[in-house]
């Protein structure tokens, strides 16, 4: 197995000015948009080769492996880049809480606008 992200994919990225690319977490099976968080090459690449996400912390300036402290994982059934090439799209089974704060989901907060009835 190869330690770097294959050349083809990392050629399609169109990271942001820090080198990361945008990536949105996807609840398997209903769609329920989980996280957003971003991914350098090196984590994209461990996310395909393990099927464990992982992402780049822009705060710590590392990568982690979502559910390494907390136990809330999330294994990666399928990655998707769109049309633009500057996001990922990681089809996930999650176990327990996506949110750092311990929600299910990081949008289940604040509310700015509602379904019109």
């Amino acid at each position: 197995m190869s330690d770097a992200l294959d050349p083809a994919i990392a050629a399609k990225l169109k990271r942001n000015a820090d080198g990361l690319v945008c990536a949105v977490a996807q609840q398997r099976g209903t769609g329920e948009v989980l996280m957003v968080a971003w991914m350098d090459d090196e984590a994209l690449h461990r996310t395909l080769t393990t099927r464990r996400a992982t992402y780049f912390s822009r705060s710590r300036q590392r990568l982690w492996v979502k559910g390494e402290t907390s136990g809330h994982t999330q294994y990666v059934h399928e990655v998707r880049l769109d049309c633009d090439g500057d996001t990922l799209l990681l089809v996930v089974d999650q176990t327990g809480a996506a949110c750092h704060t311990g929600d299910h989901t990081c949008f289940d907060g604040t509310v700015l606008m509602s379904p019109v009835k």
